[in-house]
């Protein structure tokens, strides 16, 4: 096993030992920068809901507040260390002052989305928070569109290990099927929100 295997177990064992703070730290670090699946939390948290050993309302809540935690970690190391540093050496990889514009446009201009969509997709939802902090997005809407995200993954995540109740093939069967389904999900509200954006545009040239 290695080290990151490792301290995955370590962070298991620390969450069953802390109960609910536990879940708080794990998803914090999972939300900001230490690269684990939330799966490993509120999957097994849904799971002693099951059992009656955890309280499945105040798992998930807890579960929100840690993913709130852990992004706006990542948000405030964005606008505290990634804007200078980006202008001083983002030539050298090739993000010229006019990328970082375009950056900054994007997510004044379509930022809300791009958080709520970015929680939900894998990978994406521990590193979205950084482009948000350098384009200093609007804080309450930052935390408002994370948590709504964070908010419907912690909870599906929650609801498969209470239905799969420990059962490892229905927690397989159940995750392929959340991920297509909320694939699924992200593209029809895409696809909502270009729709409403275009309308907005035409109403506006008329």
């Amino acid at each position: 096993m290695g080290f990151l295997g490792q301290a995955v177990e370590w962070i298991i064992q620390v969450v069953g030992q802390l109960g609910y703070p536990g879940i708080f730290i794990m998803m914090l670090l999972e939300s900001s920068f230490f690269p684990f699946p939330s799966e490993v939390v509120m999957i097994p948290a849904g799971y002693l809901a099951y059992q009656g050993q955890m309280n499945m309302t105040l798992a998930i809540i807890l579960g929100i507040a840690g993913s709130l935690a852990g992004a706006l970690i990542n948000y405030y190391l964005a606008v505290w260390l990634g804007r200078p540093l980006l202008e001083r050496y983002g030539r050298y990889f090739l993000l010229t002052p006019d990328k970082l514009a375009r950056v900054d446009s994007f997510f004044r201009n379509h930022g809300e989305i791009s958080t709520f969509i970015g929680r939900l997709i894998t990978v994406v939802r521990q590193y979205i928070s950084f482009p948000a902090g350098l384009a200093r997005m609007h804080l309450g809407r930052f935390l408002l569109y994370t948590g709504l995200g964070a908010g419907l993954w912690v909870t599906v995540l929650a609801v498969i290990g209470y239905l799969a109740a420990g059962n490892e093939d229905l927690i397989r069967r159940y995750s392929r099927e959340t991920t297509v389904g909320l694939l699924v999900f992200c593209v029809l509200v895409l696809a909502a929100y270009i729709i409403r954006l275009r309308r907005r545009r035409s109403a506006a040239a008329r």
